[in-house]
């Protein structure tokens, strides 16, 4: 059993950055691959960027590749999404999400994922 939740969320102009951050609890976060997800307002649920257990691996949808960085501290139980250079089509609610404890395939599937944060609301003005 895994929980997570996001913080850092917040209104920011365009251009500018954030961090958001997905805490976790339970035994198995350092053997679990990691997701971040957004929901746009009307929008489906799109996947962001996936990490590997020792966060050697990482892949990012076409539309945030070389602006977000995702990162993990297996000693803090903790993943990150480093956000820069972000754009008023970014606004979503940013969720985090845990695979299943020792699979190892980085999905960009979200019914690959098995736990789920509430979500962070993340705003950029123009």
């Amino acid at each position: 059993q895994v929980q997570l939740a996001e913080s850092g969320g917040g209104l920011v102009q365009a251009g500018g950055s954030l961090r958001l951050s997905c805490a976790a609890s339970g035994r198995s976060f350092s053997r679990s691959v990691m997701g971040w997800f957004r929901q746009a307002p009307g929008k489906e649920r799109d996947w962001v960027a996936a990490i590997s257990w020792s966060g050697d691996m990482t892949s990012y949808a076409d539309s945030v590749k070389g602006r977000f960085t995702i990162s993990r501290d297996n000693a803090k139980n903790t993943v990150y999404l480093q956000m820069i250079s972000l754009k008023p089509e970014d606004t979503a609610v940013y969720s985090c999400a845990a695979r299943g404890s020792d699979l190892q395939y980085i999905s960009r599937d979200t019914r690959h994922y098995l736990y789920w944060g509430q979500g962070t609301q993340v705003t950029v003005s123009s």
